[in-house]
């Protein structure tokens, strides 16, 4: 039946109420989804893990393995090694090991580059330590002849007398990416997602820098970087440290060197922010890796370390 004038006239105006209420639904939907979108690290922050990015490529890589790619190469550079070095240990220690300090292995293999006692390159406890095992390998690779020249695979093997000697060439390209961001070639290329602080982060909130943190700068870098406590300024209740780079021409990539560093190692030393030429890194934006901050990124002259989380509120 068909409705009349009267009829129609007071149907509209009870649909007018329901449409309002959609469209002020549907905007409240549109402003909760921004609402999300901006805060998503928060809500839902991504995996933890590292990521190297560069011109020529991307990687991934967990923290562990970040950290122990970044001693492996901070141990090369202080002998100022060549790139080259770098590389071939990075690839060695992904075939041995997948870069994890292993407690076994084949027999009594131990470590990063699953290194032997009974084969003289030291006891347990020494090769355990990334800073031995590291030097121990680089001193069988500079022992060889044009190493820097040599295939890869050949270098390696000269050095590990592996039972698979070909088996250390498919790494050569994930470790020459890895190896051109942690030598500090490539700036601002390493970026890390960590959730959880480790235990300094209690005791750089109390006002105290973190001896550690400076004890493994110099015992990685060595005579390439000078470390000086930072007090907190301003409103910043957090301490820091300095990492001065040796001056000279490549300054300013050992500085990269020194900042991507720290970056890979901020779960472990507790390093809530890492300040570099312009850039700034921060444990708390995720999702944001380097970033220019103007004034707030340091100089090319002095890593800037800041050790804990930020305060939430």
């Amino acid at each position: 039946m068909a409705e009349t004038a009267a009829e129609e006239t007071t149907t509209v105006r009870r649909r007018r109420p329901v449409g309002r209420v959609l469209i002020g639904l549907t905007a409240l939907a549109v402003l909760a989804g921004t609402v999300l979108f901006l805060n998503r690290d928060k809500l839902i922050p991504p995996p933890e893990g590292c990521t190297v990015a560069t011109g020529t490529g991307k990687g991934d890589l967990e923290l562990a393995q970040a950290a122990n790619a970044a001693t492996i190469t901070a141990v090369a550079l202080s002998r100022g090694l060549p790139e080259r070095a770098v590389t071939i240990a990075l690839a060695t220690a992904m075939q041995e090991s997948k870069i994890h300090n292993l407690s076994g292995g084949d027999r009594d293999s131990v470590g990063l580059f699953q290194q032997r006692p009974s084969q003289g390159w030291g006891t347990v406890e020494q090769i355990k330590d990334p800073v031995y095992a590291t030097n121990k390998f680089l001193d069988g690779l500079v022992k060889v002849p044009g190493y820097a020249r040599l295939p890869l695979t050949d270098a390696a093997q000269e050095v590990q007398r592996s039972g698979f000697p070909q088996a250390y060439a498919k790494h050569e390209t994930n470790a020459t990416l890895l190896a051109s961001a942690l030598t500090g070639r490539e700036p601002a290329a390493l970026s890390c997602v960590v959730h959880d602080l480790a235990a300094t982060t209690a005791a750089a909130n109390e006002g105290q820098p973190q001896p550690s943190l400076a004890d493994r700068a110099r015992r990685e870098f060595g005579k390439l970087v000078t470390a000086t406590p930072v007090p907190p300024a301003g409103k910043e209740t957090r301490t820091g440290l300095a990492l001065t780079p040796q001056a000279g021409a490549a300054q300013r990539q050992t500085g990269w060197a020194l900042a991507q560093w720290a970056v890979a190692q901020a779960g472990d030393l507790g390093i809530g922010q890492v300040s570099y030429d312009g850039k700034v890194w921060k444990v708390d934006k995720p999702a944001d890796g380097w970033q220019s901050k103007g004034a707030e990124g340091a100089g090319a002259d002095r890593v800037l370390i800041t050790l804990g989380a930020p305060k939430s509120g």
